[in-house]
């Protein structure tokens, strides 16, 4: 500790300290928790979706569809709570990204996680669809009033609808991506080849979304190849998130 005179008194001075960034300790923990959070989603869609959602549901035979649900009734319910779960944690995401770059833009990071959580309510409703479908197919009460067939053209109305509003929902999860990859780019401490990544994939989703609603039959699905951007921008924040330096902070938008 030096000295220092003031008025002919002497004082003491402390030594100089080197100041930590402020919030940066808070932004890389939420960077953590997007990162976790994406990567568990993953792991839960596929389980609900590919594994005990289309797993259970033949194109074009709804007669088969319906017996393959019966049969398996307690794998769709935790199919379909999965995907309830995925909703939880898509709120818990959008908060994450929200902060990891308010400060590169607390507007446009608030938007992006506004899309999000519109996402998720559309998506909730969507799931919603598949929940009632195990009873329908399985209730001694609705035997009584419908006939199989009946009973098998409300299923693949249910399965129909799941999938219409899961489908506009993705248009707005595409926009989310997209805004997020430009906040990546334009951050300064994120990759920028993931900004670009993040903005391909959500314009696959859109750009799927799109072609479903114009067309009866679509060709092919290019977010099965575009979808990976948001994918490695979780493994990045998980592996490399917590090094990340706020040197940028203060450049925003």
């Amino acid at each position: 500790m030096s000295n220092t005179t003031i008025e002919g008194h002497s004082a003491p001075v402390p030594p100089r300290t080197h100041k930590r960034e402020p919030g940066a300790a808070s932004i890389r923990q939420a960077g953590l928790f997007a990162g976790v959070g994406i990567l568990v989603m993953a792991a839960l869609s596929g389980f609900g979706i590919f594994y005990a959602g289309e797993g259970l549901m033949t194109q074009g035979d709804p007669a088969r569809t319906v017996e393959d649900i019966a049969a398996s009734d307690g794998l769709f319910r935790w199919g379909t709570a999965s995907l309830y779960a995925v909703v939880v944690l898509d709120v818990v995401v959008a908060w994450a990204l929200f902060r990891f770059f308010s400060p590169v833009s607390s507007g446009l990071a608030r938007l992006a996680a506004w899309f999000r959580l519109a996402y998720a309510g559309i998506f909730m409703l969507a799931i919603g669809q598949l929940a009632g479908i195990p009873d329908l197919v399985a209730s001694d009460e609705y035997s009584r009033v419908f006939t199989a067939e009946q009973i098998q053209g409300q299923s693949l109305l249910k399965i129909n609808a799941f999938e219409d509003l899961w489908m506009a929902g993705l248009i707005l999860f595409g926009i989310h991506l997209a805004l997020v990859g430009y906040l990546a780019y334009r951050s300064g401490y994120v990759p920028k080849l993931l900004g670009v990544l993040l903005v391909i994939a959500g314009a696959g989703y859109v750009f799927d979304s799109v072609l479903s609603t114009v067309l009866a039959s679509p060709p092919g699905s290019v977010a099965t190849v575009t979808f990976l951007g948001e994918f490695l921008l979780a493994l990045w924040l998980v592996t490399r998130g917590r090094r990340i330096s706020l040197e940028a902070e203060g450049h925003g938008l």
